[in-house]
């Protein structure tokens, strides 16, 4: 092969993933074979409910290397889930065949089989049970990665959550220069060896204005010194800017990059900004990871009308490395 396959991890069983996977084999564009981890059982029963009809090849991830792969079938390892209807609620149910799916999948690529996994959307209260803020630490904790960094990247602007999926009350005191350094070394880091490019990098204040009546606060006491230190060792990167005017199209253009300080403060406007048209990456691990940007979307299970853009963003960003 001339392109190491992509590693399509299901996730959540009971979402729109399959839905919009069985959408991807239309795109043609793709040249790296795609395989999936996931239920041989539960793939027939989507499929079904679904009314598509294609061809299933079951392949051994021990013995890889000793299949023809292609895009013309689904390319499928088998991971056992118990279940007899396409679609169910969501529950606890499902988390050891998550588990399992993710297991394969990294050993997959620690055997250097494949360097680029996408992973369908899960349930964090289901799956991570607190024990983990999202996938993104989920992830790093199975790779022994220490710096994970959550990018949602378009071709135009992305944006970075600093402190991920944590409850909004924990946001201030999670705010660290350290942290702010670690994360931006790392989008930089990415930007440079894999698109070949310096980014210009906008970072966000906390408070409305970057004003507090505090006596000092998160922006003078954490996030300048961080913009000062990165100035120093040549990163391009401004701030801090008030959050409530940044994302007017004449801000955003001069910049690459947007790090905010918690979630809803730039994924909000990109989804806005983009819809479907952005993809969440994972950096600071030893190989690709992409997540389509929605969730497992209850509401739409079994009706055929999700929109798959966002895997097919994933899909054409993938194209980039062999």
């Amino acid at each position: 092969m001339n392109y190491k396959p992509i590693i399509i991890v299901h996730g959540e069983p009971n979402s729109i993933f399959l839905e919009i996977f069985f959408k991807s084999l239309k795109f043609k564009k793709i040249m790296s074979p795609l395989i999936l981890i996931s239920s041989l059982k539960l793939v027939k029963l989507q499929m079904k409910r679904l009314n598509y009809n294609m061809k299933i090849k079951s392949i051994d991830y021990k013995n890889l290397n000793s299949f023809k792969l292609d895009n013309k079938t689904i390319n499928l390892i088998n991971v056992d889930y118990k279940t007899n209807t396409p679609f169910k609620k969501i529950s606890k149910d499902s988390s050891l065949f998550i588990n399992n799916c993710f297991k394969i999948a990294i050993k997959i690529i620690n055997l250097g089989l494949a360097n680029k996994l996408i992973n369908g959307p899960i349930s964090k209260k289901h799956f991570l049970k607190k024990k983990f803020p999202g996938i993104t630490e989920y992830i790093g904790d199975k790779t022994n990665s220490k710096n994970q960094v959550m990018l949602i990247y378009n071709d135009e602007l992305s944006v970075c959550p600093l402190t991920t999926h944590i409850p909004i009350k924990k946001v201030a005191s999670s705010i660290k220069s350290v942290k702010i350094i670690k994360c931006v070394k790392e989008i930089n880091k990415f930007y440079r060896s894999k698109l070949n490019k310096s980014p210009k990098i906008a970072l966000l204040g906390l408070n409305p204005h970057c004003e507090t009546t505090d006596e000092i606060s998160e922006e003078k006491r954490e996030i300048e010194p961080a913009i000062h230190k990165l100035n120093k060792i040549k990163i391009k990167i401004s701030g801090p800017f008030p959050a409530d005017t940044f994302f007017l199209k004449k801000n955003i253009k001069k910049y690459d990059v947007v790090i905010g300080m918690y979630h809803d403060q730039v994924l909000t406007p990109i989804k806005t900004l983009y819809k479907f048209k952005a993809i969440n990456l994972t950096l600071g691990l030893p190989f690709i990871k992409v997540t389509p940007d929605h969730g497992p979307n209850h509401e739409m299970l079994g009706k055929n009308k999700s929109d798959p853009s966002s895997i097919f963003y994933a899909l054409n960003f993938l194209k980039k490395f062999k």
